[in-house]
């Protein structure tokens, strides 16, 4: 069994390999070829936190995968991660465990990479200026996807503590300099979105973190925060806005998603406003953007099969490149 750190992962796999990795995986969601169950939610009200189970199977690639993933959002006021995670990698064809992964980077990764999967489909070919709001630990990798996906000047960063949000800003400057945008703390979500071709929302907010009405003509959004019925990021004012609402999986949005679900129970949209999966796009049998101006909605809640298909790659590459450690 092989033992991947974070810094094994990076050595051997890049965002543009994790956004082909999701653009995969959406495929195999909606050519029904995983098994993927909705993941297990055990809540830990104790600590406002909750334990995630999600398991995948694709038949094709002879291959499994679990991941466990714990969101303690109280957790970065400690200085550790809010979501710590492992993969489990598992041959299809013996059921032998043959790799676990830090599944805290491989979240961190995949889930950005939806977000540039997105983009890379959605987003008009002209972008300048991205938003980003939340600066938590799936931040930087929103970001980064956004920074590949399209060639940006700058990207506006927002988050509630500004501190934190410049601090982010500077770590992520220097991080990212090869992508060469300006990456700018500002103090407000209006400030953010203002004029941005494409925009990032990754926080656990119970309401909107951005006016809805202010989102210019044809932005992208992205919103990736939402992953349970309370929570709601998304300004509902864009629905109506937004000429097509795609989803990584409309079936795990409606089962998780207040972004979605609220404005539904509100009458503000029905699923006759939905336009569907991004792997449909990605098959080409769905459109996607048709002129700069449209508003572009995206929803994502994440699919076991993303981490399997990620695992999956990165194992293979780092048994290619003899990096990481065996445990015997």
């Amino acid at each position: 069994m092989l033992l991947l750190s974070r810094e094994d992962i990076k050595k051997v796999f890049t965002m543009r390999d994790a956004i082909e990795a999701d653009k995969e995986a959406f495929r195999l969601v909606v050519e029904g070829k995983c098994d993927s169950p909705l993941r297990t939610n055990v809540q830990a009200p104790k600590y406002d936190g909750c334990f995630l189970f999600m398991p995948a199977y694709v038949e094709e690639m002879d291959t499994a995968a679990v991941k466990i993933v714990n969101i303690f959002p109280h957790n970065i006021d400690q200085g550790k991660p809010s979501s710590p995670a492992q993969v489990l990698l598992i041959d299809g064809k013996t059921g032998i465990v043959t790799a676990v992964l830090d599944g805290t980077y491989v979240t961190q990764i995949r889930t950005g990479a939806a977000s540039g999967a997105a983009f890379d489909v959605l987003a008009k070919k002209d972008c300048r200026i991205g938003a980003l709001i939340g600066t938590g630990g799936q931040a930087a990798t929103q970001l980064e996807a956004m920074l590949e996906a399209r060639k940006l000047e700058e990207v506006r960063v927002y988050d509630l503590n500004y501190e934190r949000t410049a601090a982010f800003a500077e770590r992520m400057q220097e991080e990212l300099k090869a992508y060469g945008a300006k990456i700018i703390p500002v103090h407000s979500s209006d400030e953010a979105i203002d004029d941005a071709d494409l925009l990032i929302t990754v926080t656990p907010s119970s309401k909107p973190v951005f006016d809805g009405t202010k989102v210019k003509a044809g932005a992208t959004i992205s919103c990736v925060g939402a992953y349970q019925h309370h929570m709601q990021e998304m300004d509902p004012a864009i629905l109506p806005r937004a000429s097509k609402i795609y989803f990584d999986s409309k079936e795990a949005v409606l089962s998780e998603s207040g972004d979605i679900l609220i404005p539904l129970e509100e009458g503000i949209i029905t699923e006759e406003d939905f336009t569907g999966d991004l792997g449909m796009v990605l098959k080409g049998e769905l459109v996607g953007r048709e002129n700069d101006e449209e508003i572009i909605v995206f929803e994502t809640v994440g699919v076991a099969v993303q981490d399997l298909v990620a695992a999956k790659k990165i194992y293979e590459k780092a048994v290619e490149a003899n990096v990481g450690t065996e445990w015997k």
